[in-house]
């Protein structure tokens, strides 16, 4: 697999990468390969490595952006913790909501135990946390969402999908049904950034095969299907 070879968008201080489902942000306790492992060959001619501004599940795929330099990652991170940052995901959940469209404001916060480990789970006393929502497609039991988070908190999305509409993503081993053989169903499909001076970055990741298996096409305005 070739990270540069998925490459959305790239600019003197900007790279984003439509992230493979599978592929963890962050290098694993059990010492497997991570994003870490793939940043020598996304230096395209500048000494340093590109730095992640921020993260994605393990499972989730799409755009992730990564800062060139340092100075570009400051302010790109000032942008995702300002609210700034248009950000558009794909999910396929296990249920039918009977509206088309909506809003979850629901607070979050970790709950961690020894039975379970640790979870994010709806609290009013947790941090703000507020997603939008649309239903595209229906297909069987299952129905293609497009969300618009306003925050970015852990696992947001998919306990919004779960505890705030009532049905889980699809294939999610936390908070899902469990006993599906498909990844946690969860696509990062657009990236925004507005940038002061230069143009901004504005990235689009291919519809994915996973979601085409459970018979979704690609919504009107998508990125095109990857090969």
């Amino acid at each position: 697999m070739l990270l540069s070879d998925r490459v959305l968008f790239l600019d003197g201080e900007a790279l984003v990468i439509d992230k493979p489902a599978g592929l963890p942000v962050d290098a694993p306790r059990d010492g497997s390969l991570s994003l870490e492992n793939h940043l020598d060959s996304l230096r395209f001619g500048f000494k340093r490595w590109p730095l992640a501004v921020h993260r994605l599940d393990r499972d989730t795929s799409g755009c992730l952006l990564l800062a060139r330099n340092p100075k570009a990652h400051g302010r790109f991170t000032r942008a995702f913790e300002d609210r700034e940052v248009e950000k558009r995901y794909l999910a396929i959940v296990d249920g039918v909501p009977d509206a088309d469209s909506g809003t979850i404001d629901l607070p979050l916060s970790k709950m961690s135990t020894a039975e379970e480990g640790w979870r994010m789970v709806g609290d009013p006393q947790g941090k703000p946390s507020i997603s939008h929502w649309e239903k595209l497609a229906v297909v069987g039991a299952h129905s293609l969402l497009r969300f618009r988070p306003e925050t970015g908190r852990t696992h947001q999305l998919r306990v919004h999908a779960l505890e705030g509409l009532g049905f889980p993503l699809v294939g999610d081993p936390v908070y899902g049904r469990g006993g599906t053989k498909t990844r946690t169903l969860l696509h990062a499909e657009r990236l925004v950034v507005k940038r002061d001076v230069k143009p901004s970055i504005i990235a689009e990741a291919p519809f994915p095969d996973s979601f085409i298996a459970l018979g979704f096409a690609a919504p009107e305005g998508a990125a095109p299907t990857r090969g």
